[in-house]
């Protein structure tokens, strides 16, 4: 099906800011449901934000407030804001995309310094 790419991770300062992306090989109209999970080393992966393709989001309170999910059908795009970042969202992202099944990306890491 579809295959994810993500980019966009790095190295940054407890309180800073870093935009995630993650770029579809095909279209993503059809795609009801995207969003991205994240990993953190000896953790299981954990439910970061959703993204409906009519723009209807989800997130956990771990990351309301501070996280911002957006999609862009025609351009095959999603993005992930992540404001006033802590050390504790220091893990892999991995966005993904839902019909029938998950697909992911190879993820890209984030650390965040305290």
């Amino acid at each position: 099906q579809v295959q994810l790419v993500e980019s966009g991770g790095g190295l940054v300062q407890t309180g800073g800011s870093l935009r995630l992306s993650c770029a579809a090989s095909g279209s993503i109209f059809s795609i009801n449901y995207m969003g991205w999970f994240r990993q953190a080393l000896g953790k299981q992966r954990e439910f970061v934000a959703s993204i409906t393709s009519g723009g209807t989001t989800n997130y956990p309170e771990s990351v309301k407030g501070r996280f911002t999910i957006s999609r862009d059908n025609a351009k095959n795009m999603m993005w992930l804001q992540m404001n006033s970042l802590k050390p504790e969202d220091t893990a892999v992202y991995y966005c993904y995309a839902l019909n029938d099944r998950y697909s992911w990306g190879q993820g890209t890491q984030v650390t965040v310094s305290s």
